[in-house]
């Protein structure tokens, strides 16, 4: 039997969470003076343009509050609870890329930064806005898992989404503690993204992730973005579905998520365990190599063994239908 389904839809943009959506277009606009300043303004910082800081981070915010709005408009239950830890994300987001902005155009960093009074105090109010950010964040993960869709699978792929995606930026955390040669020498400059190495080496273009040593922005920025593209993939298949009249099943489309979700987050797992022992992720060692090549492996496995399950189809259910 062959099923048809509509993307994942929901109410109009209109009904979205406006702070998160002006939150949006704001860091829209960001992106492009952002750009624009990479073009016009010739300084350097930490080994990269002093303007990419604020490409990243805009973009970043940018997706996560598309995301959310989208997600807080769909809610039934908890909805007012949710919209109230939406606007307080909102305004965290907000406060965070200020100060970035600010310390750009002061031609200084903004992270781990206790320097100068105005650097440390600058740098504890973003620290105090991430805090509150991610704490509005689990709490509408937890209003999620109180609003099931009428598709197993879908509800499935947003709450695991949105679990990693807090496990995600949850890491970040990692990045506060201060380094051995921060300790020894009382720098002011206390936390890192680099392990093993002093920020501001050898990285990958735009990015800056460290090609010579750990970099824990990476399972951070994997893990925060779970929220896209595991509901991503379930798009994907419930669009190769109209093609592959296996994947026509609830049930199949539910398991599969399922094992897109353990994938996701043992790769999560080995990433920062990878950044942990001062590894850079371009140059994994036999170690990472055989993990990887393990979870590959697992995951390649455990899809075939879905598709040639017997399970039951199911009929179809459009999102923005019943929830």
């Amino acid at each position: 039997m062959t099923a048809t389904h509509r993307p994942l839809a929901g109410p109009p943009v209109t009904q979205w969470h406006r702070p998160l959506l002006l939150l949006a277009i704001a860091m829209a606009i960001l992106v492009v003076v952002s750009i624009g300043g990479m073009i016009v303004d010739d300084r350097v910082l930490t080994g990269l343009p002093i303007w990419a800081k604020s490409v990243k981070f805009a973009l970043s915010t940018l997706i996560y509050a598309v995301t959310w709005a989208w997600l807080i408009a769909q809610l039934t239950r908890w909805r007012r609870f949710a919209w109230w830890a939406g606007t307080v994300a909102a305004v965290g987001l907000g406060v965070e890329l200020v100060i970035i902005v600010v310390q750009i155009a002061r031609g200084t960093t903004s992270h781990f930064n206790f320097t100068t009074p105005l650097n440390a105090a600058l740098w504890n109010t973003m620290g105090a806005s991430i805090i509150g950010v991610w704490t509005a964040t689990v709490l509408v993960a937890a209003a999620l898992f109180l609003n099931p869709t009428a598709d197993r699978a879908r509800t499935s792929a947003i709450r695991a989404g949105a679990v990693l995606s807090v496990i995600g930026a949850a890491l970040g955390m990692l990045m506060t503690s201060p380094t051995s040669a921060q300790m020894a020498s009382d720098s002011m400059i206390i936390g890192a993204h680099t392990v093993g190495l002093a920020d501001g080496g050898p990285g990958l273009p735009i990015l800056g992730w460290s090609t010579v040593g750990g970099d824990l922005r990476v399972p951070h920025f994997l893990g925060m973005h779970a929220l896209q593209v595991i509901p991503l993939v379930l798009i994907a298949l419930e669009l190769a579905a109209r093609r592959f009249p296996v994947l026509g099943s609830v049930q199949k489309r539910r398991a599969i998520s399922l094992v897109v979700t353990a994938t996701y987050g043992a790769l999560l797992a080995v990433l920062t365990w990878q950044a942990l022992r001062g590894q850079s992720v371009v140059h994994p060692d036999s170690q990472t190599g055989l993990a990887l090549g393990g979870i590959a492996l697992a995951a390649t496995v455990s899809v075939v063994l879905v598709l040639r399950a017997r399970l039951t189809f199911a009929a179809p259910v459009a999102i923005g239908g019943a929830r």
